[in-house]
């Protein structure tokens, strides 16, 4: 590998962390708790489109592993490696397809990550009751994929515009 490849995984995941750690500091006041609207994805979505499947995966995983050690704990790690990892292959195979535009992805990530996170919790809790809670995370689910989306469109917009 490369120094530039490197360098630009570097700079990716440390994007992503920082958008992390925005996340945690400004937490949405709702009254379903856990909801919130996955400012790193932005930075993966960004990643997935103009570097490819392989990069995007590098990042976001090394993104999940680097905030759970700094701020989390095991329990994090799991719920947010699901999450992660069924996000990124359910927007690998969208992308691929051609059939859905990066705020269709985006919405679709979203709602997988809060499927990879419930079936975690099912597993971890012994229980499939707390799958309940699903049709509420669709719609946040939803909601937090269309900003991310519109914010990942922007900015991939703009990087092609600039040559980047």
């Amino acid at each position: 590998m490369n120094t530039k490849k490197i360098t630009m995984y570097g700079l990716f995941t440390a994007l992503a962390m920082i958008m992390s750690l925005i996340e945690v500091l400004m937490p949405i006041p709702l009254p379903v708790p856990g909801i919130k609207v996955g400012f790193p994805n932005i930075i993966i979505l960004f990643v997935l489109y103009r570097f490819g499947a392989k990069t995007a995966i590098a990042v976001s995983l090394v993104r999940v592993l680097l905030v759970s050690l700094l701020f989390g704990n095991f329990l994090g790690l799991a719920y947010s490696l699901a999450g992660a990892v069924l996000s990124l292959v359910v927007m690998i195979l969208l992308k691929k397809t051609d059939l859905f535009s990066t705020l269709g992805v985006s919405v679709v990530g979203g709602i997988a990550h809060n499927a990879g996170q419930i079936t975690v919790a099912c597993i971890l809790m012994s229980t499939s009751e707390i799958s309940y809670y699903m049709p509420v995370l669709i719609i946040t689910g939803t909601v937090a994929g269309i900003v991310v989306g519109i914010a990942s469109h922007l900015l991939i917009k703009k990087a092609e515009k600039i040559g980047f």
